[in-house]
């Protein structure tokens, strides 16, 4: 084979015949090119070779800024991204479709269409092929004309250039009567003519397939070379109004585009730039919304029908906020520089100008002329963002929604889960029309819980699990006091409801509609009605993982009416009063109550592990998953098992009413479904919903008097141990046919795919079968359970593994944009983007092997040494007493004694305060309690915070253990550890 066929060649020249094909592809300025993008019946892409879009994502956002129109099409090759970064390149108003390298750096292509176009990812000719190329392809859907397709693609340098042929061939012979643009960097030269074969090869199928290169001219010019390797093919140069290249300095690539005719007819899609109107909620607006209430005639509310009380008060209510609070147009462009000054407009100028004269002269003089000046120019550039968002930040430091709204605006992070793509797919049919997509989202949302339920017969028994309760619980009037207190602790949330309101405007008004609405609570809690405009929930699908265009990968956030929830509210303190003050729910439950938590559950959990273990024992623990738990509860059965419980009366009734008939409509951007009625479930987003899921779970745990049983809301776990894995495996393969039984009587469906369990113990392994229903149960080494990565060895190893990755990208993150944020905004990033990874259920797993802890400390290090700006082996402990952060190590010690000064003062769950013994003596004083340390035999019971706690408490300071409040006690340790660093300070060996 002659060397210059090699299969992995240099990077090649080509047939000057090119040139013979009329092509003129100019260099503009943007200036120059901003008339040729303000025609509707065009269709403009352009391509830019990012090299890290990441890091090149403000600057092309700045320059795509500068064009009067927008480019419908922005095609990105060499991103050099992972799937876990997408977040921080978004732009809005386009969907975005990519392909990134797995597993390796570099390469990568990305494709933002513009939300006005109707289109779809062409998932055959979307591909990485490692040594070949990547490319991501969608098809524009015209209506009117033949449909477009549109592909990115990026060959490497030396990568198989007959490969990539073969695979350009089979793309473009898979195109029949469409329109096609195929822009990317494709790393073969056009400029001058040499004789490569495969080369040849590339343009001959080019050619043969009748497209044409609309690109002429050099599109990376150096010192040494001009070369043509970015390119746009094409099979309609007919349509071509203009193409070129622009001159910017994004990278060492000019970005090229083309601009098409074409001729946009569509109107119904999904729009994510789509609100062209939003609700006057100033200052002033709130004040003359509640002068207009204060003066209204709330007489009609004042009936015997709660549904008529309440269906009077909104109308009142609605017309006043409809009239105060009007609807506004938002017109103009946002700013997307708003930190831009004359003088550095000036700057940018001049920039530009030594960049084209660096690009005409191609010398090394006049490249370094205009490097320098770009170097300084980025200084001033960082140093007047910082400057601003600082300004910004200090003058918002009380809000903290503008607060985040202004970071993530720096970091560039988007929720793209909230996100959905202008077409959905069933049963094989492309669905664009956002009318159809919300009925079909909302048909989903009701049905997909219905079916589980209706799939299950109807079975009767005695409810013998459930006790029942002789007392009944008595619904207490309410006031004017607890309405106003009850608002007064809610959330600031914007969230609307299906009448436009958001909490934010009711706590506005809540004293000028007070009267009435308390009068319409004790109504409903006396009737035992709940009014049925509050039953409508507003609905909006959120993504949760898979392909998007798949209904099935979208959850529903339901949003009541804001004057439900306070209803709920009034009604669950009572509840909550009563179920407490008759011991209802089982101490297994952790869901949903006071001084409960997740950490807690996982303590339980661990705990009993932890002394298996010590003991010897084998520990089976099976991680049950429920299908839909929250949207299959039969209403009848709920009702039956709360009658026993003491829910009886006129609480019955309402909480009867509560339940039925209600209602529920999709959202999308302005498009909402059909109303379709709910019959299953508990309502989600509400506040009585969770309540009354664990109190229908409640007895799960009376169906076994052998399993041991750890639950929080439907998460649950159900364990046994012994000496003997054989007799183990019997009891729980005996056991789970019970647990299978209860499910069956309560209609609930079992997961099996995402149900597993996990066999602890102390390095012994055994073979062992668990069965469900006839099936066998899935025995993993690892699993995650509310949020905590079990390991069969209990070492922590996988979580802290997991929570390292995590911190790492957050540490990126603060990395990126410490040029642009100043002190404050760079510690709110630490203390929201990685503390909450430390810190949850730390007191937990925080105690294991230092070995496995070792690179949370690096990383914790690491971060404050970016906070700071320090170089990269700076002592950090001078940082942590600067910045009041506790180091790793104390950090964990500091939630552990939080944990023990509660079981101090017997304010812990019943099970977890089962965990700590205080030692007895006659001649004990006030403030030198100490618990009796529980003996161990292995490492994993010594890190447990049931022994390992006690020593530490033991061991601190009489005053510490007499601070009156758990707030006082954090504050002191804290304070003596922030002491020891001072005594440390720089002689720490850091």
């Amino acid at each position: 084979m002659d060397s210059h066929e090699k299969i992995y060649e240099l990077d090649s020249k080509i047939d000057e015949s090119l040139f013979e094909l009329n092509i003129n592809s100019n260099y503009y300025a943007e200036d120059q090119l901003n008339s040729g993008l303000t025609n509707n019946d065009s269709l403009s892409i352009i391509h830019i070779n990012s090299r890290s879009l990441v890091s090149k994502m403000s600057t092309i956002k700045d320059y795509l800024g500068k064009f009067k129109s927008k480019f419908k099409v922005i095609a990105i090759t060499e991103t050099w991204l992972y799937d876990e970064r997408m977040t921080e390149v978004q732009i809005e108003g386009y969907e975005l479709h990519f392909v990134n390298r797995i597993n390796k750096r570099g390469g990568g292509v990305a494709l933002y269409i513009n939300n006005d176009l109707k289109c779809k990812l062409d998932k055959k000719m979307t591909m990485m092929e490692d040594n070949v190329m990547e490319m991501v392809t969608v098809e524009i859907i015209n209506d009117t004309s033949k449909n477009i397709i549109i592909s990115c693609v990026y060959r490497a340098p030396g990568s198989c250039i007959r490969s990539f042929t073969d695979k350009i061939n089979e793309f473009v012979d898979h195109i029949k009567n469409k329109t096609l643009f195929m822009c990317g960097d494709f790393n073969i030269n056009l400029e001058h003519p040499v004789a490569l074969r495969t080369s040849s090869d590339f343009f001959d199928m080019i050619y043969s397939l009748g497209l044409v290169p609309l690109i002429n001219k050099p599109t990376r010019i150096t010192t040494q070379s001009a070369t043509i390797i970015d390119n746009i093919f094409t099979n309609r140069k007919e349509d071509v109004v203009k193409t070129g290249i622009l001159m910017t300095d994004i990278s060492d690539h000019l970005p090229i585009f083309v601009v098409s005719k074409y001729h946009n007819n569509n109107k119904n899609i999904i729009k994510h730039n789509f609100i062209n109107y939003k609700r006057n909620k100033s200052v002033k607006a709130l004040e003359d919304l509640n002068k207009d209430l204060k003066m209204q005639n709330w007489t009609e509310v004042y009936v015997s029908d709660v549904n008529n009380a309440y269906t009077s008060f909104m109308k009142i209510l609605l017309k006043s906020f409809n009239s105060s609070c009007k609807l506004i147009k938002i017109t103009g462009k946002r700013d997307n520089q708003p930190w831009m000054t004359n003088g550095i407009k000036n700057a940018c100028a001049k920039k530009n100008s030594l960049y084209m004269r660096f690009l005409k002269l191609q010398t090394k003089e006049a490249e370094d002329r205009y490097k320098k000046y770009k170097n300084k120019l980025v200084t001033i550039i960082r140093k007047q963002k910082k400057e601003y968002y600082g300004e910004l930040l200090n003058k918002n430091k009380d809000n903290i929604k503008t607060t985040w709204g202004i970071i993530n605006n720096v970091i560039n992070r988007d929720n793209t889960n909230a996100r959905l793509p202008n077409y959905f797919v069933k049963d094989n049919k492309d669905i664009y029309e956002v009318k159809e997509i919300s009925n079909e989202f909302n048909d989903f949302f009701i049905n997909v819980g219905r079916s589980l339920v209706e799939s299950k017969p109807i079975i009767h028994d005695t409810m013998n699990t459930i006790p029942r309760n002789v007392n009944s619980i008595l619904l207490d009037k309410v006031d004017q006091q607890e309405i106003r207190n009850i608002v007064k602790n809610w959330g600031s949330k914007r969230s609307t409801d299906c009448d436009d309101l958001d909490m934010v405007t009711v706590k506005a008004i809540i004293e000028s509609v007070i009267e009435p609405f308390t009068y319409i609570c004790n109504l409903s809690l006396s009737t035992g009605v709940f009014p049925d405009l509050m039953k409508i929930a507003k609905v909006v699908p959120l993504f949760k993982s898979g392909d998007k265009q798949s209904f099935t990968n979208y959850r529903p956030v339901s949003l009541l009416p804001q004057f439900s929830k306070i209803l709920e509210k009034v009604f669950a303190l009572r509840l909550d009063k009563f179920i407490d003050e008759n011991s209802i729910l089982n101490h297994e439950q952790y869901g949903f109550r006071t001084k409960h938590s997740t950490a807690m559950a996982v303590m339980d959990l661990v705990d009993k592990i932890s002394s298996a273990i010590d003991n010897k024992n084998h520990f089976i623990s099976v991680f049950i998953d429920l299908k839909k738990a929250f949207d299959v509860i039969d209403h009848s059965r709920l009702l039956l098992k709360l009658h026993r419980y003491g829910i009886r009366g006129v609480a019955h009734q309402w909480v009867n009413s509560y339940l039925r008939n209600r209602k529920q409509f999709v959202q999308i951007n302005n498009a909402k479904s059909e109303l379709k009625d709910i019959y299953y479930g508990v309502p989600q987003g509400s506040v009585l919903g969770p309540k009354l899921f664990i109190l229908f779970i409640n007895d799960l745990v009376n169906v076994s008097n052998l399993l041991g049983t750890v639950l929080f809301a439907d998460d649950t776990t159900l364990f046994y141990s012994g000496l003997n894995i054989h007799e183990v495996t019997q009891v729980i393969n005996s056991e789970l046919i019970k647990v299978k039984k209860w499910f069956d009587i309560n209609r609930l469906s079992l997961n099996l795919n995402k149900t597993n369990y996990i066999l602890f113990n102390n390095k012994r392994s055994c073979d062992v079968s668990l069965m469900i229903d006839g099936m066998e149960i899935q025995r993993v080494k690892e699993t995650k359970f509310l949020g905590v990565m079990f390991d069969e060895s209990l070492t922590w190893k996988s979580h802290v593994g997991y929570i390292k990755g995590k911190i790492a990208k957050a540490i990126g993150v603060l990395y990126r944009v410490k040029f642009l944020l100043n002190l404050s905004g760079l510690l709110t990033l630490y203390h929201s983007l990685i503390e909450p990874y430390l810190f949850y259920c730390l007191e937990i797993w925080g105690a294991t092997c230092k070995t496995f802890t070792q690179p949370l400390i690096i990383l914790q290090k690491r971060a404050l040494r970016i906070i700071n700006n320090s170089n990269y082996r700076d002592h950090t402990n001078q940082l942590f007493i600067r910045y009041k952060i506790l180091k790793f190590p104390d950090l964990v010690e500091w939630k552990i004694l939080q944990i023990m000064y509660r079981a101090n003062t017997s304010n812990l769950p019943t099970n977890i305060q089962k965990m700590f013994h205080k030692r007895v003596s006659g001649y004990m004083l006030k403030g030198t309690d100490v618990f009796e340390k529980p003996r161990f035999r292995t490492k994993v019971r010594e890190c447990n915070i049931s022994v390992n706690g006690v020593r530490l408490w033991n061991a601190i300071n009489k005053e510490f253990k007499e601070s009156t409040t758990l707030a006082i006690f954090k504050k002191c340790i804290k304070s003596n550890v922030f002491s020891n660093y001072e005594k440390e300070n720089y002689n720490v060996k850091d």
